[in-house]
């Protein structure tokens, strides 16, 4: 296993859009089982990527069969082209879809796609050009176009679109001008600079006008338009009706419709089950001479495989039914790894991600579903206090995570250390609930308030993933602690896909849940202006004041360093002091991969491997050679 550096890098602009739950992790080891049993860790900050040798034997008991089982912990939202937000969706949308531009995992930078090169930018930098590949093909034999690059972003930036989510990302778009002299070139004009006007062209899929728009209604409408706050989309009939079909769930759940450009086509989905995606038969990569090992089709087909239970998932290790996971518990794998069989079979790696998990707290409520709990940030930062992120380390997570402080990561330069962590307190979280009024007034333990004429008490719902019996472990253990305080909070454990759509309709008290993110600058929109709680974006508590929105807007518009590090450590401290979340851990990943396969790598950055490299290391099953050795 050979670990790769990182040089020092300033101003890097590439931020996919990362907006997904997961199980949550902390920090973690850098090396293999064999290598490091007691899973001591190496700074990711000093690594790159992680490169294993291939096995030189094939044992046995190795399945011969080019089929990659990939072990997950629940299904997409959806696959459609616009509308989904989960992390399992983006990651089998990497294989089967085709972006302008895509992330070199190798060497952490942008990477084009779908054009031949990183763009061309003007002296003032609000021009793009970018010329398209010319071996690129939909499935029906067309070539990719500049038609379709139009098509795709007006598609997703239209007001009718279902994808609230995205749009903050799409806003800096003027315009998309095809070349007069080139068919195969374009410029994509913006509106100011932007740490994202490059990356931001990683999120969203390229879609064939011609099968999502068949009558070509997007072409009658400008970005101008889309842009326009006065503009009456729902006032339109044929934009209506082209919408009304877009959004339909045929395009995000019926394989016959789940188009796209990638190798890999959706051939079977068992909804709560498994997704197969099996490798297209006259993929256009076969033959192309700019082939990249992000372009590799190496197993027949790709199963994910749903399986929430930690002994079941372990059994299916050690029968060697599953060939690679980033999802298992931690907890998990430092049991899988006390097995030298399964140290025989697998490579496997904790590693460090961006990602942070929290537990968010409605600030907004409507009160009357959702009582006025949390409104107070006396409240909410005695909740944090009532955390037991150290009782949950050890006992959830074997003592392997890092706490965090705040929404940027503390493997970032931006990170502000200058916080300090919030420590468990009962009774200084006692203290401060005395003083924003919630007092036991009748004996039952739990502390209550009158609020706008009626006593409400301190009793709420604290909402987890059905995902990991790690979400249900770590939200018990805190509401023990809570109880202590005299704070009620119920348990109340959900489905990915009910939990998503309560959050985005602010249908919630408490949630616990995990934010991913990357390497480079971030544009803060998404998650914490409070543009994106009035819109149902991602600002799910209802954080944000004129002060944090205007801190944010400048953020994303400066891509001085020396500027820009300040104003996210300001940023910071705006959210340290009004808690809308309970901030827990930097993320750890869990990564796993059978032997029998090759050309093994593991990222920091999501989705932790590239499984369509993975070559099959025995001689049987067909297997499509890349243009270019790896």
């Amino acid at each position: 296993m050979a670990i790769h550096r990182i040089p020092s890098v300033k101003n890097l602009f590439f931020l996919s859009l990362i907006a997904f739950f997961s199980s949550c992790g902390g920090n973690g080891s850098t090396e293999t089982a064999q290598d490091n049993p007691d899973n001591k860790s190496i700074n990711a900050a000093d690594v790159k990527f992680i490169k294993i040798a291939d096995a030189t034997q094939i044992d046995p008991s190795w399945s011969k069969e080019n089929i990659l089982v990939c072990h997950d912990l629940s299904e997409p939202d959806n696959m459609h082209p616009c509308n989904g937000l989960s992390g399992s969706r983006t990651e089998r949308m990497g294989y089967t879809q085709v972006y302008l531009i895509g992330v070199d995992y190798e060497n952490l930078v942008a990477r084009p796609d779908a054009v031949k090169a990183l763009p061309e930018i003007s002296a003032d930098g609000l021009q793009f050009t970018y010329e398209l590949r010319d071996d690129i093909t939909f499935d029906d034999g067309a070539p990719l176009s500049v038609e379709d690059v139009i098509y795709t972003f007006k598609a997703n930036k239209c007001p009718l679109t279902d994808n609230p989510h995205a749009k903050p990302y799409l806003e800096n778009i003027a315009d998309i001008i095809p070349d007069k002299t080139n068919p195969r070139k374009f410029v994509l004009k913006v509106k100011r600079k932007y740490v994202q006007n490059i990356a931001f062209l990683s999120d969203y899929p390229l879609m064939q006008r011609s099968f999502f728009d068949k009558n070509n209604v997007l072409a009658k409408y400008t970005f101008a338009q889309f842009d326009d706050p006065t503009f009456k989309a729902d006032a339109h009939k044929d934009l209506n009706d082209w919408a009304t079909e877009f959004n339909s769930a045929k395009y995000g759940r019926d394989p016959k419709y789940l188009a796209g450009a990638g190798p890999y086509y959706v051939e079977k989905w068992d909804a709560g089950e498994s997704m197969i995606l099996t490798r297209k038969k006259n993929h256009w990569s076969f033959k192309s001479s700019q082939k990249n090992m992000y372009e590799n089709s190496y197993p027949d087909k790709i199963i994910f495989k749903i399986n929430k239970d930690p002994n079941s998932q372990m059994l299916e290790f050690k029968a060697q039914t599953l060939d690679a996971s980033t999802y298992t518990s931690t907890k998990t794998l430092k049991e899988l790894r006390k097995d030298p069989k399964f140290n025989a079979n697998y490579n496997s790696n904790f590693t460090d991600t961006y990602n942070y998990s929290y537990i968010a707290m409605n600030m907004k409520p409507d009160g009357i579903k959702h009582k006025k709990i949390f409104t107070d940030q006396k409240v909410r930062r005695a909740m944090a206090m009532l955390t037991p992120m150290d009782e949950i380390n050890k006992v959830v997570n074997g003592g392997l995570y890092k706490r965090v402080v705040g929404p940027v990561s503390p493997l970032k330069p931006g990170y502000n250390k200058n916080l300090k962590l919030i420590p468990f307190d009962i009774e200084g979280a006692k203290k401060l609930l005395d003083e924003a009024g919630w007092k036991d007034t009748d004996g039952d333990n739990i502390r209550d308030k009158m609020i706008d004429g009626e006593k409400v008490k301190l009793e709420f719902n604290l909402s987890y993933m059905t995902t990991d019996i790690s979400w249900k472990d770590m939200s018990q253990m805190t509401a023990e602690q809570m109880y202590k305080a005299g704070v009620k909070a119920d348990l109340d454990p959900l489905d990915f896909a009910v939990m998503y759509d309560n959050a985005k309709n602010h249908d919630f008290d408490m949630m616990v849940a995990v934010w991913s993110g990357t390497f480079a600058p971030e544009d803060y929109t998404q998650i914490w202006h409070s543009s994106s709680w009035a819109s149902k974006g991602s600002n799910y508590g209802g954080f944000g004041n004129a002060e944090s929105d205007a801190v944010i807007d400048a953020i994303k518009s400066e891509i001085d360093d020396a500027k820009r590090i300040p104003l996210l450590e300001k940023f910071q401290q705006l959210v340290y002091d009004d808690q809308p979340y309970i901030f827990l851990f930097a993320s750890l990943r869990r990564n796993i991969i059978h032997k029998r396969f090759g050309n093994q790598e593991m990222y920091f950055e999501r989705p932790g491997n590239w499984l369509t490299n993975l070559k099959l290391l025995s001689n049987e099953g067909t297997m499509q050679k890349p243009a270019a050795a790896n």
